[in-house]
């Protein structure tokens, strides 16, 4: 959606979403939406169903040719240690 559309709110604070907006982003009455705020502007995000598979494989390529159970063990070993005499 490059295109600038407006929306008014009304006097209860609600906005409705452009239908081209619903449509893009396959949203329907009831599905419910983050609300993020960036730089004085608001994001509305479709909350996923789920977590987990939303976020999956996310950041993939940053762990490519790490073994990341020697990073973790070189983080932990970064750790300090509570001395509790």
């Amino acid at each position: 959606m490059s295109q600038g559309v407006t929306v008014k709110v009304s006097n209860r604070y609600q906005i409705s979403l452009p239908s081209l907006a619903r449509k893009q982003l396959d949203i329907h009455a009831g599905d419910r939406l983050l609300v993020d705020i960036q730089a004085g502007a608001i994001i509305l995000i479709p909350q996923p169903e789920d977590y987990v598979e939303y976020m999956a494989g996310l950041h993939q390529d940053i762990w490519q040719n790490i073994d990341t159970t020697t990073y973790l063990e070189q983080e932990r070993d970064a750790w300090p240690t509570l001395n509790n005499d």
